[in-house]
């Protein structure tokens, strides 16, 4: 990304013309390798004396014109001494002159030591560097962060495969000055400093400084304030912790409020500042920064004492041992204050300003064919040895060591399994996989085996085996040969990665220098004298509380129990509205509802009420009932505060996506004023609004800022003189209610009532729910007629990680829907094919592509999904349902996705391959784009996009029928015998034997004298050729008549259940004949089990179905005409005999489900009675008796509890009890917490013949009301009252 060639860059005239004073302290690119002395040079070999490393100096021609190696491999390297510790800028390269040897890649590590080497990496990681494509032209790279060290190494990877390594160097840069102070870690030894006396509290303090350590624990920053208060910087296991303690509390009552950084004991410099505004503190280590919030008490304390390396208590291993540099507070030089004996300063104990280091060189196991080989067995060792070494790694597993038995022929194994050091025999250590050094030491004497963890604290294991164990080889750490196919070394485990150091054999030091020389035992694929190891979880790259882990080359995201899903746990499992929930298919109940996606909003959980049109998002608070207000002597006011189930960002964030919401605010008043006048100073009033609220003067169902009530709006108060009901100061009872629907005022913070302590008055009040519907985000639409039609967007910035979805509806096969680009990145989605969507970017790495392949074609006018996700781990794809597709990134590329153009929408900036058709709920990061406003200002798109049946229209079940809106569908369910937001609950009622139904056709002269149709139509309402029946029901009742249907000329259909437990159809279409019977085979019919019915004649042809059994016949007469009434559950004279008895017994059972061709009777009866042509007498109970899980199906109140049990999170499926139960949601949602959450209703109905007159007006009993308004009867019913003798009629 950040490549020049050619020689060293000057600086632009631009620069140069500016003002010299202000540019050039920040100029750091001087040469610093061009007049170093030949002695400053070191190689791991070379060439000829004539190839010396001293000629690798850029543009010089000495020598053979460059430095080349003996040979060339990966193991050459070439060292340049700088003399001191300089400040590092740039690099650049060049081939040997004259010659065809080049690098074409390379590696960089500087060191303070010539030991423990440190290799640079670019941010993304990256550690490799681009080289030379010739042997003259010069190649920069500019260090994306400057880099402090005395001496560069550079590294070979890749050269000409025609030549061999050659090279010649520069590096840029300038001198660095810094104070240094040591540290030797005794309890004594320390830095403090004073402040003065009083000092003036400033409004930001920042303290600096560099440290370097190979301790992974002590104190290294201690802050004093007063009245005991103190903050401390303490490694703990190589991470930076920020401690607050107070008073005089001991380590473990510390509190911590951050921990940043990892592996801080790698013996290189770290960078480390605290700057303090107030109570807002921010922690930066290297180049990550934490902001954190300390305690009020403390923001406001003045820094007393400042002390390096102390720790708190005696504990010598909580002291800092290490070096420091250029301590600064406020600016000031604290070590140079030091140096000069300033009295601030105080230095105590083994102190001095130099940072003397111990060496200790390590070694890198990198990969698969790493392997250490030592000289095993002396003749000093036969008797037994033992070997030493300290480790780290973040792997569970690999073989740390192997060594044959001389006689045996086996071999000896230390290796670790799943984080424990296992020998031969399987004991356990401790979790050693955590990136920690940990010590082992194998000893091998007088028959047995010792392995001792972390100097036996971790843990100690024998072995005794049967056979004398010494070592009958060389010793291999690591790994095993490639090439060794003798019986010397075998690794049945895993290789390890990880670093190894302090390594001794026989208690001699191993010289790991030597080793590198191949002086000493024989290597492959290490790293010598350094520590490659990186933490890839600090800082972590799971987000939303996922919790990191990791191995020595990737890491990995748990991100159960967070709500989000994905590689880095960046997208959210749960929809963003109950809208979304619903067109999901879902039906009322609790769901976790997260409004900005992959956002930082967490998801809370709400409930959904979708039992009316619109769909409803419920928010509770702690006391949304009536609530009596009682006063407290000497309280002159009543303050209530409500807290809601969400938090603030939630509910600020539901309020504004929402297109209306409401709260009902009501008070019940008797000698209690509310507002009194809008002149004067109100006696109530209430907060709402964002944070703690507003104040509000107004109520209910009234105008804000008006400090009026709905009366005084709608101008009906009891008294005229007042706006408010309760202002008239009456004794009888009244009552000011209303709903809250101005957004800015909502939800309702606070209630403020005044005027309750004089004598009389009394009160309550209530505060219903949050509730809120319609989701702005899930509708925001635009259509693209033109292939060169776009919108475009401020740039996307998602360099880390980002997440794109929308919804899209064609008829094109192909188009982009989406596009951004940058410099070389880009990224992009496009309908590829009618049948494949494909998600391609570049971060740096060369392009990368994402498909999903559809079996069905994705240009046919229906709305389907795409989720696309991009981060460090991977890049996924997801098409409406199907499975999604992943693309794994590479394990240390790139990764900062870096834009730079327009956001382009629905085309490209070279307006090729645009899209023609929708784009619905487009969201980046969370964050919804507005469309539809974009849309309204561009030619060629238009806002909005209709036409939502043909996607969701199969979710209306049951003869439900799809009602377009503009925002989404709507299910009508006149037609249906089923109600519910999708037409999918079963209508059900308990029946007992004195209940009956009737339910009333037009007469045959209310048509003709209504209707002006031509005679040969004057009957199809009522005259039919054929029917279509169906019911269910449960009984355990036999013989009983379930339905009977007559018309006016004593025609009838009976359906019952006979004596021998049979379904029996009875038909009468003709008054000389006898009635003809059909019977079903299946028997055992009152068994209380749910069964199904259905009955379709059409003529003389009927066929009957009894749940899965198919009965077929022909009548003798093909027409019934004129039906009059339908009965359910009643007695008559006028019946046959037989019919005459069974309608005498009642019907005692449960119908559910109850349809006659069109018409659904008992749901008109138990929904819509009042303006339905039915009359029911006896008691009618609604009830779920209909589901095939109904465990009690008579009970007359067959309430649904709220389960124990919360379902799966995230499933789509909802959530009971997970919330309050005991609030007014119950009330407002009884109806469908008892009658809608249970499917499968069955519904028996028996159509008895009798007279009209004798139900009619009677009361409904017990009938319990649905508040859906899903029926609007059908226009071939009448509900007026018709005279007449001939009027007959069915019941049930």
């Amino acid at each position: 990304h950040h490549l020049s060639a050619g020689a060293p860059l000057l600086l632009p005239e631009l620069i140069a013309a500016q003002n010299i004073s202000e540019t050039q302290p920040n100029v750091c690119d001087s040469p610093l390798v061009s007049n170093l002395p030949p002695s400053s040079f070191r190689s791991s070999s070379q060439l000829s004396s004539s190839h010396a490393p001293g000629f690798a100096k850029l543009n010089r021609r000495e020598g053979a014109g460059g430095w080349s190696p003996l040979t060339s491999d990966r193991y050459q390297w070439l060292q340049v001494d700088l003399g001191e510790r300089t400040k590092i800028t740039a690099v650049a390269t060049q081939g040997r002159y004259g010659s065809s040897d080049w690098l074409t890649s390379y590696l960089l590590m500087f060191s303070d030591t010539g030991h423990n080497w440190k290799q640079y990496r670019q941010e993304d990681s990256i550690g490799s560097f681009p080289g030379n494509s010739n042997a003259d032209s010069v190649v920069q790279y500019k260090l994306q962060q400057p880099t402090i060290a005395r001496l560069l190494r550079l590294l070979p990877l890749d050269w000409n495969p025609s030549g061999r390594i050659g090279l010649r160097l520069e590096t840029y840069g300038c001198p660095y000055t810094s104070d240094v102070v040591s540290l030797d870690g005794s309890s004594s030894s320390s830095l403090v400093y004073r402040l003065s006396p009083a000092p003036k509290q400033t409004s930001k303090e920042v303290i600096s400084l560099k440290f370097k350590t190979l301790r992974n624990s002590g104190t290294l920053l201690h802050a004093k304030g007063q009245g005991g208060l103190s903050l401390s910087l303490e490694l703990e296991r190589g991470k930076l912790l920020l401690l607050l303690r107070q008073g005089g509390s001991s380590p473990s009552e510390a509190r911590r409020l951050a921990s940043l950084g990892s592996l801080l004991d790698d013996q290189h410099w770290h960078h480390v500042t605290v700057e303090r505004r107030n109570v807002h503190l921010n922690l930066t280590v290297d180049k990550h920064t934490e902001r954190v919030q300390i305690p009020a008490e403390f923001g406001h304390t003045d820094i007393e004492q400042l002390s390096v390396g102390a720790a708190l208590s005696s504990d010598s291993k909580r002291t800092f041992h290490g070096c420091l540099e250029n301590l600064l507070y406020n600016g000031l030089n604290l070590i140079e204050r030091a140096k000069h004996n300033n009295p601030q300063v105080t230095l105590t104990g083994n102190v001095t300003f130099s940072c003397a280091e111990s060496v200790s060189v390590a070694v890198t196991f990198p990969g698969p064919q790493s392997f250490l080989q030592l000289p095993g067995a002396t003749a000093s060792s036969s008797e037994g040895m033992a070997i030493r070494f300290q480790f780290r790694t973040w792997n569970k597993a690999g073989l740390l060591l192997t060594f044959g038995l001389p006689h045996k022929g086996g071999g000896v194994w230390l290796y670790l399994s799943q984080a424990g050091l296992r020998l031969q025999v399987h004991k356990d250590g401790s979790a050693l996989s955590d990136g920690q050094w940990h010590s082992v030491e194998l000893t091998l004497g007088q028959g047995r085996l010792t392995v001792a963890v972390d100097k036996k604290e971790g843990g100690i294991a024998h072995a005794s085996p049967s056979f004398p164990v010494t070592v009958g080889g060389p010793l291999f750490f690591g790994g095993c040969p490639a090439e060794d196919d003798g019986q010397d070394c075998r690794n049945p485990f895993d290789i390890f990665q990880g670093c190894m150091r302090l390594l001794t054999v026989d208690d001699q030091p191993v010289d790991l220098i030597l080793v590198q020389q191949r002086l000493l035992g024989n290597y492959s694929h290490l790293q010598i004298d350094m520590c490659g190891i990186i933490d890839r979880c600090s800082p972590s790259h799971c987000e939303h509380g996922g919790r990191c882990s990791q191995s020595w080359t990737v890491f990995h995201c748990n991100c159960s129990d967070s709500g989000y899903s994905g590689a880095t746990c960046h997208s959210s499992v749960y929809e963003q509205s109950c809208e979304a929930y619903k067109h999901n298919g879902n039906t009322s109940g609790h769901f976790y509802i997260d409004v900005d996606g992959s956002g930082p909003i967490r998801p809370q959980l709400v409930y959904c009420n979708m039992t009316e049109e619109n769909t409803w998002m419920v928010i509770q608070h702690n006391n949304t009932e009536l609530t009596r207000v009682r006063p407290s002597p000497g309280v002159n006011q009543h303050i209530v505060h409500f807290d809601y189930s969400s938090q603030e960002e939630q509910l600020s964030a539901v309020t504004s996506q929402s297109q209306h919401c409401e709260q009902e605010l009501s008070y019940q008043c008797r000698k209690s004023r509310l507002l009194n006048t809008p002149e004067g100073s109100p006696f109530s009033w209430w907060l709402g609004g964002p944070g703690s609220g507003g104040l509000q003067t107004y109520w209910g169902g009234a105008h804000p800022g008006s400090q009026q009530c709905a009366c005084g709006l709608q101008g009906d108060c009891v008294d005229p003189q007042h706006y408010c009901n309760c202002d008239a100061d009456r004794l009888e009872w009244a009552e000011d209610s209303g709903l809250v629907s101005h957004k800015e005022s909502l939800p309702v913070r606070s209630l403020v009532l005044g005027d309750i302590q004089r004598p009389g008055s009394e009160a309550a009040y209530k505060v219903g729910p949050l509730r809120c519907h319609g989701d702005k985000n899930f509708w925001n639409a635009a259509f693209f007629d033109k292939e060169t039609s776009y919108l475009h967007f401020p740039t996307f910035h998602g360099e880390l990680s980002a997440d794109i979805s929308f919804l899209f509806k064609t008829t094109a096969s192909s188009g982009v829907f989406l596009e951004n680009l940058g410099i070389k990145d880009f990224i992009r989605i496009e309908l590829s094919s009618s049948t494949k969507v494909l998600f391609s970017f570049d971060v740096g790495n060369g392009p990368l592509e994402v498909s999903v392949e559809s079996s069905v074609s994705l240009n046919d006018n229906r709305w389907h999904r795409v989720r696309a996700e991009r981060n460090v781990k991977e890049a996924s794809l997801r098409l409406d349902e199907l499975p999604a597709a992943t693309q794994e990134a590479p394990a240390d590329g790139h990764f900062h996705l870096q834009l730079n153009s327009q956001l382009f929408i629905g085309g490209t900036a070279s307006r090729q391959k645009g899209f023609r058709g929708c784009i619905r709920s487009l969201q980046l990061n969370g964050v919804t784009l507005d469309l539809e406003e974009r849309a309204r200002i561009t030619p060629g798109v238009r806002p909005g996009c209709p036409g939502h049946c043909s996607s969701y229209g199969s979710l209306c079940q049951n003869q439900g029928r799809c009602v377009e809106r503009a925002n989404g569908f709507h299910c009508d369910c006149s037609l249906s015998a089923y109600t519910g937001v999708f037409c999918h609950a079963e209508v059900s009622a308990i029946f007992k034997s004195d209940t009956s139904v009737s339910y009333t056709f037009k007469e045959p002269y209310e048509i003709i004298r209504n209707s002006s149709a031509l005679p040969s139509s004057i009957y199809s309402d009522v005259t039919l050729r054929g029917e279509n029946v169906s019911l269910s029901f449960r009984t355990n009742q036999s013989p009983a008549l379930l339905l009977y249907i007559s018309s006016y000329h004593r025609e009838y259909l009976a359906l019952l259940i006979n004596k021998h437990d049979e379904l029996e159809v009875r038909y009468k279409l003709d008054g000389s004949r006898e009635a003809e019977v059909l019977s079903s085979r299946v028997r055992g019919l009152s068994n209380g089990q749910l069964h199904t019915v259905t009955i379709r004649r059409l003529t003389n042809s009927v066929s009957v179905q009894v749940t899965h059994t198919h009965t077929h016949t022909h009548l003798h007469k093909s027409i019934l005409i004129f039906i009059s009434h339908l009965f359910l559950s009643s007695d008559s004279d006028d019946l046959d005999p037989d019919l005459a008895r069974l309608a005498a017994l009642g019907f005692t059972g449960c119908l559910s489900v109850v349809r006659f061709n069109s018409i659904s009777p008992l749901k008109a009866a138990l929904l819509h009675p009042d303006s339905s042509p039915v009359a029911i007498t006896g008691p009618l109970v609604r009830s779920n008796c209909g589901s095939p899980a109904s465990a009690n199906p008579y009970a007359a109140e067959n309430t649904h509890h709220l389960s124990d049990q919360s379902g799966s999170v995230g499933s789509g499926q909802p959530l009971v009890n997970a919330i309050r139960t005991d609030s007014a949601l119950i009330g407002g949602v009884i109806a469908v917490v008892i009658f809608v959450l249970l499917s499968g209703l069955a519904i028996t109905a028996r159509f008895l013949y009798r007279r009209k007159e004798t139900y009619r007006n009677q009361e409904v009993k017990g009938v319990k009301q649905d508040d859906s308004q899903d029926f609007t009867f059908n226009n071939q019913t009448d509900s007026q009252n018709v005279s007449g003798e001939r009027r007959k009629e069915y019941f049930t």
